[in-house]
């Protein structure tokens, strides 16, 4: 086999290896996916409902067999080996908490059925209480906790039997919005402080790119891109990631200056300058993506014939620390603009109503082929 390694270099921990799953009927929920991870990564699979993520992390904790491909886990291949035999544990959406069993019974369950002796199933427990912040709650049952304390009593299950490879299956799923942002942050510093390494499910992008080192988007049953957060937003590989990682104004064109060091497309409302080369021909089509928070909106019209358009505000909507623009350009089409609230009066305050050019610079864009 040959050795495999990670985005930094280092020998991969967890191999995925030309991985598929056909359930039959034209079913494949996985398609030949091929992911290296590095230990002590957290790493997360995120696509929209039915994409194969879900389907991929039951493959790495047994409950799923792959149709074809390998899982190696620290040069170990798993295929061979039963769910239970695997030095992996998943935290799932529901927690699966016992309800008749205590805080402390909870974490102890799985450790008191792998037979290990009583004083060191209660120094990993107390050790698991101290880790997740709840050993003054040892004694109460999953009821009488809030949603966050049931979220980390299931963490701290998953971590007591000190697996090599976490599972987290929407692991933030079951909390309202407030607390989930809040819990994102303390659930990556206890992974990190443990140092086990992590594949997480979701199809929230937020939690994606606030918890994971790594991501990769999957759409059915294909990974379209694989890369760290800000790499994934900055620069999408495909239309798809570009439109499924937040929020972006999509502008098919056609190439029309093609040079080493600078491209032009011209599209329906504008022409758009790109300060670095492509690989492409003049003539073909392409798409331009622009993020809202890129582009500024002014009444007075910008100098220069590229990276500008024109149009009406049809909506804002006010966030407080922003506002985003609705603009309806001349061929129908509307853009989205974000802009930072930094004033609290502003002299020249935009309007629904308001004539207004749209307007950015040439780093601004990423020219997309597929």
């Amino acid at each position: 086999m040959s050795t495999a390694h990670s985005p930094d270099g280092k020998e991969a921990f967890l191999r995925i290896d030309n991985v598929v799953k056909d359930f039959g009927g034209g079913a494949v929920a996985v398609n030949h996916v091929s992911i290296d991870i590095a230990r002590g990564e957290i790493f997360a699979l995120l696509g929209s409902s039915g994409c194969g993520k879900t389907t991929l992390l039951r493959m790495l904790a047994g409950f799923e067999t792959p149709t074809s491909g390998r899982i190696v886990l620290n040069g170990q291949d798993l295929d061979a080996l039963p769910p239970y035999q695997r030095p992996i544990n998943m935290m799932f959406q529901s927690y699966a908490l016992f309800p008749h069993l205590t805080v402390w019974d909870n974490i102890a369950f799985g450790l008191r059925r792998d037979g290990l002796p009583k004083d060191e199933i209660a120094e990993r427990v107390e050790s698991m209480l101290k880790l997740v912040q709840l050993s003054k709650y040892a004694k109460r049952k999953p009821h009488q906790l809030s949603g966050g304390q049931q979220q980390r009593v299931a963490l701290a299950r998953s971590l007591a039997k000190k697996p090599q490879l976490l599972l987290l299956d929407e692991p933030l799923g079951a909390l309202d919005k407030k607390l989930r942002e809040a819990t994102q942050l303390e659930l990556v510093k206890i992974i990190h402080e443990v140092g086990v390494t992590c594949v997480m499910v979701t199809h929230d992008q937020e939690e994606a790119m606030t918890m994971a080192s790594r991501i990769a988007v999957m759409s059915e049953g294909r990974i379209l891109q694989v890369g760290a957060p800000g790499d994934i937003y900055e620069t999408p590989a495909t239309r798809f990631v570009a439109d499924f990682i937040g929020n972006v104004n999509l502008m098919d064109g056609t190439l029309v200056v093609d040079e080493s060091d600078h491209v032009e497309i011209e599209c329906a409302d504008c022409r758009h300058m790109v300060g670095h080369g492509i690989t492409g021909t003049v003539g073909m089509q392409v798409s331009v993506a622009l993020r809202p928070e890129k582009i500024t909106l002014t009444h007075l019209e910008p100098a220069g014939p590229c990276n500008r358009a024109t149009g009406t505000i049809r909506d804002l909507s006010y966030f407080g620390s922003f506002t985003v623009y609705h603009v309806q350009l001349a061929s129908g089409a509307a853009m989205k603009v974000s802009m930072a609230n930094t004033r609290r009066h502003a002299e020249d305050q935009l309007r629904v109503g308001d004539t207004v050019w749209a307007h950015w610079d040439s780093s601004s864009q990423v020219v997309l082929t597929q």
